[in-house]
């Protein structure tokens, strides 16, 4: 067995290494310290088993009740403050937005005076997870990601538990109907907690990393999305988009194409194989795909694949966001709640998903990129990953160069 990973770059294989039932997850390795035994780093019985338990969380009618219901209060609470003040930046608007939806699937009670608090620990939970594209001391990461999962605990998953118990010895002496309940990812743990043999700490990370994951990538879709849009060549985008809402909705999935959340996925094979192109894995070997190469691809997305173009031709083999969501077992489950439903998928309803529903808030705000303050790209990740991004509110269409988003400090 050699140590040098295989590289996967073409959809073909991407998807052939995705849905393999021999390969098993490898990205996470270096974010134990949040992701160990949750649900994306479990593999065979014990994924299949916590899968079937928590997708009944994720059904389209629970995502139609979070659209409808839920986000509205919770981006007009969050820009309102805002757009009084003139000015606010995209990443810290998509965290904060999504933070309280996330909890509420979680299953953390967030009390007023915490907010701030467990921003500060799912910005800290999103960089632990995503350990492998850290730049700089890791170990310094790892001990810094510790000390924030005993805060959370202390602050936020021990007074969550502890209610639900109650509530759940409740429903089981009779006292409570089964709707007295919570549906969240902790109550259906701990319901299940023997059958699944889930020790505390597996339970702390499971919520964290779900709490982290709908923040971390709300955020990135949502500066991806309005950054392309601004720093469009195409002057009508921008306008198209603050007006047509499915046609928003492309633009996001767009971004996401060209900027998934995590640049690669990565696989350690439990068995030898061999790739649709030939290429052959030994057992034992680390796989790289590639998702931001094979979302890309030429023969698929047409020379111009390097472009922002929400009009452009998707290819009936594709979906309108690549592989940025994912495939097989380990597909993303929350992919309805961020990027919604295609309209053509949904039956009797749109859903148009949390950052589609954002950024058109924000447009409808006049929300256009601070002049003053350009965009600043993370340092401590070794990819295109803005750390801050600056906006104003006010009724002018946005007068920024197509090039000046490129223009980051770092």
């Amino acid at each position: 067995m050699t140590d040098t990973p295989v590289v996967v770059s073409t959809t073909e294989d991407a998807l052939a290494v995705l849905r393999r039932k021999t390969m098993r997850q490898g990205l996470y390795d270096a974010g134990a310290t949040v992701m160990a035994d949750c649900l994306l780093d479990l593999h065979g019985d014990a994924h299949r088993n916590r899968r079937r338990l928590e997708n009944r969380l994720f059904r389209r009618a629970t995502f139609e009740h979070y659209e409808r219901e839920l986000m509205p209060a919770a981006i007009a609470g969050t820009l309102a403050p805002l757009i009084a003040h003139g000015s606010g930046d995209l990443v810290a608007i998509g965290y904060r937005t999504v933070m309280h939806l996330t909890a509420t699937i979680a299953g953390i009670d967030v009390a007023p005076d915490l907010v701030t608090d467990l921003e500060h620990l799912t910005k800290l939970f999103s960089r632990g997870a995503t350990a492998v594209h850290a730049v700089g001391d890791r170990d310094q990461l790892t001990r810094e990601v510790e000390q924030g999962m005993k805060l959370f605990d202390e602050l936020f998953v021990a007074p969550s538990t502890q209610r639900r118990r109650d509530l759940i010895a409740g429903v089981d002496a009779g006292r409570l109907d089964e709707d007295a309940l919570p549906r969240d990812v902790l109550t259906t743990l701990l319901r299940n907690v023997d059958d699944l043999d889930l020790p505390p700490d597996v339970i702390r990370r499971e919520v964290a990393f779900y709490l982290q994951a709908g923040g971390h990538s709300t955020a990135n879709a949502l500066t991806h999305t309005l950054d392309e849009l601004w720093s469009s060549d195409r002057d009508d985008l921008v306008e198209r988009a603050a007006h047509d809402r499915r046609f928003l909705q492309r633009c996001v999935h767009e971004a996401l194409r060209l900027h998934p959340a995590s640049p690669i996925a990565q696989r350690r094979a439990l068995e030898a194989c061999v790739l649709p192109s030939g290429a052959t894995v030994e057992a034992g070997a680390v796989v790289v795909v590639d998702l931001e190469a094979a979302n890309r691809e030429v023969p698929l997305w047409g020379a111009d694949a390097e472009r922002f173009d929400p009009d452009r031709r998707v290819p009936e083999s594709s979906t309108p966001w690549g592989l940025s969501f994912g495939s097989g077992m380990h597909a993303c489950i929350g992919m309805e709640l961020d990027g919604g439903v295609l309209a053509e998928d949904a039956a009797d309803t749109e859903l148009y998903g949390t950052v589609t529903l954002l950024a058109r808030a924000l447009l409808d705000a006049g929300a256009h990129p601070d002049p003053d303050h350009p965009p600043t790209q993370d340092p401590a990740i070794a990819r295109l990953h803005f750390s801050s991004y600056p906006v104003v509110f006010d009724d002018q269409s946005s007068t920024r160069s197509p090039d000046s988003s490129r223009t980051m400090t770092a």
